[in-house]
């Protein structure tokens, strides 16, 4: 990688995207304009600027390969992992980031020529178990320094996640830890029969409509549901033993609590502590770099998501207005 001052790699960028778009609209009017006689030029500008974005895209890879500002990816975890981003809680609050988008970051930093190491924030309190296994194994897949660190949260999910990465740092009062595993189901089988509701069984296989909420669960669906959440739980507290280097038991005696950031660092959850900023220059020693460049590794919206993103956050809070109007105040929280 060429090793330029950044007003130099301003120029050099802005002048490479100058030329590539000169060029784009040149050869899209040529090909696209010049040669259609018929006023069909409407589509032939159209596919002329098709054509420049697509060379700008391709332009700007170049551009950031071979004279980038920074050495060190950063990706972001934040809120519940889920594959779509939605909040499976709905009375909690909060969308997180799509777990295939944080895996396409990933694989964008790995397959970026210009990067040497990973950081990875985590800010979650866990989610779905094949979502978050996803994101372990991409972290895993790096090719370079690995380094998770943990802000307000990294439960769960989110240590699953970590047990992916070569270390795991934490702010003193971060909450760190859950290694646990969790499943539920509504019991509306009294509620239907009151109003007239009942259920009858159309299925092949014993426990094809095992935890359907219509119907009383019996004691073989609720043994075979928590061999499920069993089983689940086995293979977390082997991927976090092998990934963190731990004993086994010892990470099934903590029993899935949560441990402030300076009691998981005692244990040995956490590798060590410090801010963002420490972090970032302790990768800087691990890539033997005079100064660690971070950047950040995000997924492109269209303005179409970006819109509904809104919509939803705009929905979400007028409906808790509405609802802290009438039902009171929301039960007090523990704030700092």
């Amino acid at each position: 990688m060429v090793q330029t001052s950044p007003r130099t790699r301003s120029i050099v960028g802005l002048l490479v995207f100058v030329v590539v778009a000169a060029a784009a609209i040149a050869v899209g009017y040529t090909v696209f304009v010049w040669f259609v006689e018929s006023l069909v030029d409407l589509g032939g500008i159209v596919l002329t600027i098709v054509l420049a974005l697509v060379l700008l895209r391709i332009a700007a890879m170049v551009v950031r390969s071979t004279i980038a500002d920074y050495n060190v990816a950063e990706v972001s975890v934040d809120g519940p992992i889920t594959r779509d981003g939605g909040n499976p809680n709905p009375v909690a609050r909060g969308m997180g980031t799509p777990a295939d988008d944080i895996v396409e970051q990933i694989e964008l930093a790995d397959a970026d020529d210009a990067v040497d190491a990973l950081m990875l924030e985590l800010n979650t309190p866990g989610g779905e178990v094949l979502p978050s296994d996803d994101i372990r194994r991409a972290a895993m897949e790096f090719e370079g320094p690995t380094v998770a660190y943990a802000t307000d949260v990294c439960a769960s999910g989110g240590y699953w996640i970590a047990a992916g990465c070569d270390e795991l740092w934490a702010r003193d009062a971060s909450l760190v830890g859950s290694i646990g595993v969790i499943s539920s189901r509504v019991n509306a089988a009294e509620l239907a029969e009151k109003v007239g509701l009942s259920y009858e069984r159309f299925a092949a296989g014993k426990y094809k409509d095992a935890g359907v909420p219509l119907k009383e669960i019996d004691d073989d669906e609720r043994e075979y549901l928590q061999g499920l959440t069993d089983d689940f739980y086995e293979s977390f507290i082997e991927r976090v033993a092998e990934g963190r280097e731990l004993d086994p038991e010892f990470v099934r005696e903590t029993e899935a609590r949560v441990y402030l950031g300076e009691e998981a660092h005692e244990l040995g959850l956490v590798d060590d502590l410090g801010t963002r900023d420490d972090v970032r220059e302790h990768v800087e020693g691990l890539i033997d770099a005079t100064e660690a460049r971070v950047q950040r590794f995000e997924p492109q919206r269209s303005l179409p998501e970006r819109i509904g993103i809104g919509a939803r956050g705009v929905a979400y809070a007028l409906g808790a207005g509405i609802a802290d109007r009438i039902v009171g105040e929301e039960p007090p929280e523990l704030r700092l």
